[in-house]
């Protein structure tokens, strides 16, 4: 399971998995401008592409299922949970630092 080499499907399953994230981000938190949505949305598919495999493995180990699930499950359950996860942190913290600005 830990092979996830250039296969086109496990590609097409990190890129679902980041887009899904990404949108799923922008429906939580509304971003104020469409620059805002256009910067989250291409920030959060970058980091599901690039740790949704690491993340994809801690999950299924820290939830003792990485023998049940294939690299394809892995990988978009990663890619998502990466992406949804950096822009709720990146997005929190640029609220912040605009609300500390005015």
């Amino acid at each position: 399971m830990a092979d996830f080499g250039n296969d086109g499907g496990l590609w097409t399953a990190r890129v679902l998995g980041a887009s899904a994230g990404a949108a799923v981000s922008l429906i939580y938190l509304l971003p104020k401008s469409r620059r805002e949505a256009a910067s989250r949305f291409f920030t959060g598919l970058a980091c599901g592409l690039v740790f949704g495999g690491p993340v994809g493995l801690w999950i299924a180990v820290r939830l003792g299922i990485a023998g049940y699930l294939g690299s394809a499950e892995v990988l978009l359950t990663g890619s998502a949970a990466a992406s949804l996860s950096a822009w709720w942190g990146l997005g929190v913290l640029a609220r912040v630092a605009e609300r500390m600005r005015q």
